[in-house]
């Protein structure tokens, strides 16, 4: 066809700036509009997804539709992934406390929109801060000093031991005869002088010479032991076959591992010295293992060395060199006594043994002269006295205002003393309870006690001595011993039971000739041991008065809280039942696939029947117990539901501790004439090994008589 265009681009016309294009749609009201806003939003899309694929948006997070489940997720950063925890990766106490701490902060900051805090807050290191006069809130000191008695009595010196040599105070290490590798490593410690201890004991004990030392706490009682005893290891004779030589027993775990610390510093330049640390706790079979090699040393805790000696083939304490007692006044008393007759019974007879301790009581008289052989009495200070640069306070409770301790402690620790303090506990509840309460008010806080695997508890050790925490809420079980530096302050919610535990909880401070101070709560039950303590201040003591209003603040504050502390108490329960039903169903399962070959396997004995155990248990008891459930009537359980139902105030709380503190010692009362009986008893076992060591102890005047 002639005048055709081929090009299909001809066939579409060009429209011209003037020419009018017909709107075929329909007018739309809202065109001005989309176009202003449509434009913006593409030009920022393509900025945000430049080179990014559009598929999945990185800002979605999944949610979780049970509240109570969202406590799984692991991480709380948003730098962090989150992901969800295993049945076996449960939260920590400190993550549930930081848990409930964030949703207080969320609610009080949508309820009081008055109040403006910076933006630059950090949550978890916030502490919990009051506004408070200057004038009401300084605390008012006294000098409370002790009635002093005229005694006429003349003491009469002991025949079985023997007087001290006098030595010089003012020596150095390089005085004292002592190897050039022990020279080298003390002057690695930052050691060059002894201290009166240590200056009295390593020449006698390297005579061979049994004693029994007595200084307060922090004189460096474990290095005038380990001196000795390594400087006599040095010279053993290589040429024989390996076996243990020394034995070394302490009441705790943690004071087993800070001795065999210490040994490991003091044989850092000595290679041919080995050591081994025995404790429960602790993986058994590698000890097993290690005690297999005949290691020089032993550090060990009287159970679970018992537990080797019948257990363990290879291992014997028949070469048994020197034998030590740390703590020996622990070591010796009721909770050890059967043990300590296995341990001693199965030592050589031909031993040298040293006894140490920051006390010395009456009632390990007998023992000591039955396992001493004409031992060396080393009293460096007075058998019940503290440290010499010690301030002691105390805090007088009125009798009808106990339930407020727990609110007394909290304003110590909050306005006055904030970091490296140790506060004790009576028992392990309240101990666990404090640990909640003072971190939910923002305090770095960390707990030491028996409910504790050994894993936390050396990792609580570990925190508090690296400054990760400020304070440190313990038992009982970390008076004996524990050398923790810079420790400023001890505080004692309740007065210990004796006098001896008092001046072991104080020992933690004012250490190696530092300062420190001591705050004891004293109610009116706790009046006598107060004046027992006042009698051996040399430095005045002082009482310190908070103002009542002040009390009562922190009080109202601690009763908001106690939802919070019952609501994290009971997460915590639920997960203990969640870990006990795995264990079993784990156990079950090993049982299931080993089969026959479960029932093979031999059971480890122990030195006691299982009867004998029980009745060892039951007349330690607290409180009395006959093994038998006691059948309750309607009212009884009635009233025990009542109490479940509605938690324990502040005042029942502290009515258990000292209920405790007065069970404790009535039974110390009723058993002082049992225990003459027990240590005759000992002492008939004792004497058939060491005859000739009872008949020292014998007064010359009693052969006449006969």
């Amino acid at each position: 066809m002639p005048g055709r265009n081929d090009d299909p681009l001809a066939l579409i016309p060009t429209i011209a700036d003037d020419s009018d294009v017909p709107d075929l749609d329909g007018p739309d009201e809202d065109d001005e509009e989309e176009e202003v806003v449509a434009k913006p939003r593409a030009h920022k899309l393509a900025q945000a997804t430049k080179g990014k694929s559009m598929d999945f948006d990185e800002q979605f997070q999944f949610v979780l539709d049970d509240p109570d489940d969202k406590r799984m997720l692991k991480g709380k950063d948003s730098n962090d992934n989150d992901q969800l925890k295993t049945r076996g990766q449960l939260s920590t106490i400190d993550e549930k406390i930081a848990e409930i701490r964030n949703r207080r902060k969320k609610k009080t900051k949508s309820e009081s929109v008055v109040e403006e805090k910076p933006a630059n807050d950090d949550l978890e290191d916030e502490s919990y801060e009051m506004e408070i006069e200057p004038d009401s809130a300084a605390d008012k000191m006294k000098v409370k000093e002790a009635k002093k008695k005229k005694s006429g009595k003349n003491k009469q010196k002991d025949e079985f031991f023997e007087e001290s040599p006098p030595f010089n105070p003012d020596q150095v290490f390089s005085d004292m005869k002592i190897s050039r590798p022990l020279l080298k490593a003390l002057s690695a410690m930052g050691l060059h002088s002894p201290t009166p201890i240590q200056a009295a004991t390593v020449p006698i004990a390297l005579l061979g010479r049994d004693l029994c030392a007595c200084a307060v706490t922090g004189s460096g009682k474990t290095i005038a032991f380990s001196l000795p005893i390594l400087e006599r290891l040095l010279y053993k004779p290589h040429q024989t076959a390996p076996c243990t030589r020394v034995l070394v027993l302490a009441p705790t775990r943690e004071l087993c591992v800070q001795i065999h610390q210490v040994f490991r510093q003091l044989t850092q330049f000595a290679h041919n010295i080995t050591c081994c640390l025995s404790t429960g706790g602790l993986d058994l079979k590698s000890q097993e293992a290690a005690l297999r090699l005949q290691p020089d040393i032993v550090i060990a805790t009287p159970g679970r060395l018992i537990d080797h000696i019948h257990n363990s083939p290879t291992f014997t304490l028949q070469n048994i060199e020197i034998l030590v007692l740390d703590e020996a006044d622990r070591m010796l008393d009721e909770y050890y006594f059967e043990q300590m007759k296995e341990v001693i019974s199965n030592c050589s007879r031909t031993r040298q043994t040293m006894l140490f301790s920051a006390t010395m009581t009456d009632q390990i008289k007998d023992l000591i002269q039955v396992s001493l052989n004409r031992p060396i009495r080393l009293f460096i200070d007075d058998n019940q006295s503290v440290a010499p640069y010690l301030r002691q306070e105390f805090i007088r409770v009125r009798e009808h205002r106990e339930g407020d301790r727990e609110a007394i402690v909290t304003a110590l620790l909050t306005r006055n003393f904030h970091d490296r303090v140790i506060v004790f506990a009576q028992t392990k509840r309240q101990c666990h309870r404090m640990h909640v309460m003072l971190g939910l008010l923002g305090l770095k806080v960390g707990e030491l006690h028996g409910d504790l695997s050994q894993t936390q508890r050396l990792d609580t050790l570990r925190r508090f001595k690296n400054e990760e925490i400020d304070i440190l809420l313990a038992t009982d079980l970390a008076a004996r011993g524990l050398d923790i530096e810079n420790v400023k302050t001890v505080i004692n919610f309740i007065l210990p039971n004796t006098l001896k535990h008092y001046i072991h909880r104080v020992g933690r401070t004012a250490r190696a000739g530092k300062t420190g101070r001591s705050i004891s709560l004293v109610g009116e039950n706790e009046r006598q041991l107060l004046k027992d303590i006042l009698k051996t201040c040399k430095v005045p003591a002082k009482m310190r008065i908070i103002p009542q209003e002040i009390v009562q603040m922190f009080r109202s504050k601690l009763e908001e809280l106690e939802p919070d502390i019952e609501e994290i108490l009971k997460m915590e329960y639920g997960e203990k039942m969640i870990n006990s039903c795995e264990t079993q169903i784990n156990k079950a399962e090993q049982q299931l696939k080993q089969g026959k070959t479960a029932g093979t396997t031999p059971s480890r004995e122990w030195f006691q029947s299982r009867k004998e155990r029980k009745n060892e248990q039951d007349k330690l008891r607290l409180d009395s117990y006959n093994g038998k459930k006691k059948k309750l009537s309607k009212e009884e359980r009635e009233k025990i539901e009542k109490t479940k139902a509605n938690p324990k105030t502040a005042d029942d709380r502290v009515k258990f501790e000292m209920q405790k503190v007065a069970q404790f010692r009535s039974r110390q009362e009723k058993d002082t004439p049992k225990r003459s009986r027990d240590t005759s008893s000992f002492e008939t076992d004792m004497t058939n090994d060491k005859p000739q060591r009872k008949s020292k102890s014998v007064p010359p005047t009693k052969k006449s008589k006969r």
